[in-house]
């Protein structure tokens, strides 16, 4: 029996004009996964979270929430998620506390014992009012406020702007936590480290298409291995070894790039005389980078 996804993106593109923002973006993402949304500004992450929430009707194709439509039916599909943005405002005469329970009287109800914890874990003084919160404290507001509903969906438009590294950490356990309850997060964010260490898929976005999708551990499948090795005696025999490429030989040491299987090269260097070995994959940094050449200006569109 095939389940339906929580979040499907089915050939959803978005023109603004000659401008394609979104172009046939296909994309699934299922329960208690959390998926990392990458690109610079104007790759169309936001303009993909918008249409997501039905704030933009897509100029073909679709998406979906729950099997809901965006776009036809937004009040149905936001009954299942919540949204943390990256920019938030608040009611500058309310305190703090008035606006969580604003904001979970209108969600349709939200765990007050949770909302206690969340604020004291996130050092948030709530009797304060919102005229005097810096950019931190207001993004506080809104991760409580999503967090507290325990909705089965939370989409993040770059949901740390503003917190201090101690609350970032805070708020990656916060992640984990409601990835272990079943709960299905979609992180749009350019903070490549912050993807790293909660998402389970990612998907790159470049100019509105989306170049590579998967788990960390299948994009670094399709990039290059560092290697680095001593030896003494005569150099390995590297020349035949498939994969090997980018080698480096002096002062008896050797340095090389291998792409797919390294077991041909451990072979070949096992019949040198080695001492030290070291391997390294590429970091998320490093695959999101070489999606992109950075000499180039990508046009500011869409996100």
């Amino acid at each position: 029996m095939t389940t339906t996804p929580v979040v499907r993106f089915t050939e959803t593109t978005k023109r603004f004009g000659d401008v394609t923002a979104l172009d046939r973006l296909t994309l699934d993402v299922g329960e208690g996964e959390i998926v990392g949304l990458l690109g610079p500004n104007g790759a169309g992450k936001t303009t993909t979270l918008r249409t997501l929430l039905g704030l933009m009707q897509p100029t073909s194709g679709s998406a979906q929430i729950m099997g809901i439509d965006a776009w036809s039916d937004p009040v149905a599909a936001h009954r299942h998620l919540a949204y943390i943005p990256g920019d938030v405002a608040v009611w500058p005469e309310l305190t703090g506390g008035q606006i969580l329970d604003l904001l979970g009287a209108t969600s349709g109800g939200y765990d007050e014992a949770y909302r206690d914890e969340l604020i004291e874990r996130f050092n948030f003084d709530p009797r304060k009012k919102g005229r005097s919160y810096s950019k931190g404290n207001r993004q506080k507001v809104a991760i409580i406020a999503a967090l507290m509903t325990r909705a089965p969906f939370l989409a993040m438009d770059e949901p740390t702007s503003g917190l201090d590294p101690l609350m970032e950490a805070t708020f990656q356990d916060c992640l984990r936590e409601a990835k272990s309850r079943g709960q299905t997060i979609l992180l749009s964010s350019h903070i490549l480290s912050e993807v790293e260490a909660v998402c389970d898929r990612v998907a790159v976005l470049r100019q509105g298409v989306l170049v590579e999708h998967g788990t960390l551990a299948d994009l670094r499948h399709l990039h290059a291995t560092t290697v680095e090795a001593t030896y003494v005696g005569a150099p390995p025999a590297l020349a035949d070894v498939p994969g090997v490429e980018d080698v480096v030989i002096a002062n008896g040491t050797i340095r090389l790039q291998v792409h797919g299987s390294t077991d041909p090269l451990l072979k070949a260097l096992a019949a040198a005389e080695v001492h030290t070995l070291a391997m390294r994959e590429p970091t998320l940094e490093e695959l999101f980078h070489a999606y992109y050449d950075e000499s180039t200006e990508l046009t500011a569109t869409g996100a």
